[in-house]
């Protein structure tokens, strides 16, 4: 029988101003005992030059340095470029704010074998603090009204029991892909530039005829919104935040929802929105509530890009 060389991967890793978890991600990548991979780490605008840290003290890495924060999709993108470049037979997203089980990548790996219509696989992602509690085992995707949810989320894999399924999306925090699906679909939009980019990327795979997955014994674990969790004088959770929220839901309702669908799920999603503004009237945060209404404002009047292809 002839040898099949193990497929190649790259991981890609966006670091933006998180050197502390960056770290303690790339130590468990150290562990894996996957034969053929690459760590490339996107340095997107960081302070402190922290890219040229994490180059000293890994210099295993592969560093690339942005000029500016170009977002989770835009700085994704960089990574993906490079890894399709330079020939990668599958390519990673993984959030710099996670840590991984050794054998993780072989799980998902193996899901390819034998599966030619397969194009991404999800591991199962548990809480990095509460490493029984899930974080997500998968996406679900209610077309009515243009709604992703997130399966699994804080139940405890006792009571859950993940298994292998199909999924309708995979979460940006950890997906595989492969070369061939990313050929064909193209990148992550960057008019997103953060947040619901990775839902609108994977009904994209979809639409391209392409599977979904869910590895069940691939574990690795979430610290879960690290690089948006910061003390303000509004909360743990900035404006900004908010604000992607809000725009990005509109962005995804346009590109998903067709003729009557359109106004019910916008009507759906605006319902949600103005009561978050009630909300952040009453507990008087109102950079919260302007930023949600310039979401839906800007969500449903501004420019929506298609996706670039490589190549």
């Amino acid at each position: 029988m002839a040898f099949t060389p193990d497929p190649s991967v790259a991981i890609i890793l966006v670091n933006w101003n998180g050197y502390a978890f960056t770290t303690e991600c790339l130590k468990s990548l150290r562990l894996l005992d996957y034969p053929d991979f690459k760590v490339i780490v996107v340095d997107n605008g960081s302070e402190n030059q922290e890219g040229k840290k994490l180059k000293y003290e890994f210099p295993e890495i592969e560093l690339i340095e942005t000029k500016s924060n170009l977002g989770f999709a835009g700085g994704n993108n960089v990574g993906i470029k490079k890894a399709l470049k330079d020939g990668y037979s599958h390519v990673m997203l993984l959030n710099n704010d996670t840590e991984v089980a050794p054998d993780f990548l072989g799980q998902m790996i193996r899901k390819f074998y034998g599966n030619t219509s397969l194009g991404v696989v999800q591991p199962l992602i548990f809480f990095l603090h509460d490493r029984t509690k899930i974080w997500s085992a998968g996406g679900k995707w209610n077309h009515l009204f243009c709604r992703s949810i997130t399966q699994g989320d804080r139940k405890h894999n006792a009571q859950y029991q993940a298994k292998d399924r199909a999924l309708d999306w995979a979460t940006g925090c950890c997906m595989l892909i492969s070369r061939k699906a990313l050929l064909e679909t193209g990148l992550l939009n960057e008019s997103y530039f953060t947040y619901f980019e990775d839902v609108e990327w994977s009904l994209r795979f979809r639409e391209k005829g392409y599977t979904i997955e869910l590895a069940a014994d691939a574990m690795i674990y979430h610290e879960a919104g690290a690089s948006s969790k910061k003390k303000h004088a509004e909360g743990t959770l900035s404006a900004t935040v908010f604000y992607y929220h809000v725009r990005n839901q509109f962005y995804l309702v346009r590109s998903q929802a067709k003729g009557p669908q359109i106004l019910l799920a916008a009507s759906y999603h605006l319902t949600r929105f103005v009561l978050w503004m009630g909300y952040f009237c009453a507990r008087g945060r109102f950079n919260k509530l302007k930023a949600v209404a310039r979401g839906i404002k800007d969500g449903l009047k501004s420019p929506l890009q298609k996706a670039e292809l490589w190549g």
